[in-house]
């Protein structure tokens, strides 16, 4: 079954007083790209949680995060003391030799200055990262559970448009010998207008009429066309990945509607070719998005 590169997923678990959150969120790319946010007791984990999602999630832009709150009374920074007395006394020093008004909220600016504030960062054990590790497995499985679901929705969409597509390419078959006849008529129309002036060879007319009009044959067209209709859908039932593949067998499909189309000479015919156009669009906009 297909799957979507469009996916999300979450996962959380408490560990002593912290509570630990995993997001994952997937789009669509041509290949895997991953960007992470991690909170720094956990960074040493980041090339291990990168080979995580890499065994599970063979194509896209994933974007992860894990980050972690503290919820019992232990804190997790601490003011630097030495930090604040200093800026003080800078503040202090600037107020008095510039004559510049000494700030309202001069402990709120300080707060917000470089270093002040200390991160008491504990060594990671590896207890907690069982668990953590765990907590990512779950948040991919959601992830690709929302892809399943979402790739279940895009080949109910494709199976739709190439029915559509078929249907069309069948719409096509009662203009076919209609045009031929009416090029025909209009080439003997415009040859009768001609005849008092100049001579014409009825022999070479007639071969030439039978090669031009043999240029305007659509059955190999049709024929391949069809063959790329039952090939997409073969494809999405059988292969696991086939989101490339799938690109491909598209782009030959709008080669052979392009070339039905510039043959056509059929206003009717080209309104059909028109609609089918629009049905390989749709098509070629969501094979975007699978795997």
């Amino acid at each position: 079954m297909l799957h979507s590169m469009t996916g999300y997923g979450k996962a959380t678990c408490e560990y002593n007083n912290k509570k630990i959150t995993v997001e994952i969120k997937s789009l669509n790319s041509k290949s895997l790209d991953v960007s992470t946010r991690i909170s720094p007791v956990y960074r040493e984990k980041d090339i291990e949680i990168r080979n995580l999602i890499a065994q599970r999630l063979e194509r896209g832009k994933i974007d992860f995060s894990l980050y972690c709150e503290n919820i019992g009374d232990s804190a997790t920074a601490r003011i630097n003391a030495d930090a604040v007395n200093s800026y003080k006394k800078q503040i202090d020093t600037i107020t008095r030799e510039t004559g510049i008004p000494y700030p309202d909220d001069l402990m709120g600016i300080i707060l917000r200055l470089p270093d002040v504030m200390k991160s008491e960062t504990s060594e990671l054990e590896e207890s907690e990262w069982s668990i953590v590790a765990d907590s990512i497995k779950k948040a991919l499985d959601q992830l690709d559970a929302f892809r399943l679901q979402e790739g279940v929705s895009l080949y109910n969409m494709f199976n739709s448009k190439i029915d559509n597509i078929s249907a069309l390419l069948l719409e096509i078959e009662p203009y076919e010998n209609e045009r031929i006849e009416k090029i025909r008529a209009r080439i003997e129309e415009n040859l009768k207008q001609l005849e008092d002036k100049i001579a014409i060879d009825r022999n070479r007319l007639e071969q030439e009429m039978i090669f031009y009009i043999e240029k305007l044959d659509v059955n190999e067209e049709k024929t391949r066309l069809r063959n790329h209709l039952r090939y997409f859908v073969e494809t999405m039932d059988t292969e696991k990945s086939p989101g490339k593949k799938l690109g491909f067998i598209a782009q030959e499909m709008g080669r052979e509607i392009n070339t039905l189309g510039s043959k056509s000479n059929h206003s009717e015919m080209q309104i059909v070719v028109v609609k089918m156009k629009d049905e390989l669009e749709q098509i070629k906009e969501q094979v975007l998005n699978v795997l």
